[in-house]
């Protein structure tokens, strides 16, 4: 697994085992826009400061998670690649807006 930074001006990534996630959505298979829309409705239900987990396959999602966290006021605290294709990103709920 290939640990990153979040693509924007945040602070450097949290190192994933030691994020406390709230709940995790396995996306794989599913292709723009699922992954975002599934993402965005997940972290609708958490509390702000709780943690999704979201796992794809669909590598439009490089661009498009990070985007939603932006968009959405929420934090990528971490995302990583694994070499099965997947990745994986931690998404801190941000307050309502």
């Amino acid at each position: 697994m290939t640990i990153s930074s979040a693509p924007t001006q945040e602070p450097p990534a949290v190192d994933p085992a030691t994020i406390a996630v709230t709940d995790t959505l396995d996306c794989s298979g599913l292709l723009c826009p699922l992954p975002v829309y599934k993402a965005s409705m997940a972290l609708k239900r958490l509390a702000p400061g709780e943690v999704l987990e979201l796992v794809t396959t669909d590598p439009g999602a490089l661009a498009d998670i990070p985007a939603l966290a932006r968009r959405g006021g929420h934090e990528l605290l971490a995302s990583a690649t694994e070499g099965d294709g997947r990745q994986r990103f931690w998404l801190r709920r941000g307050e309502p807006r």
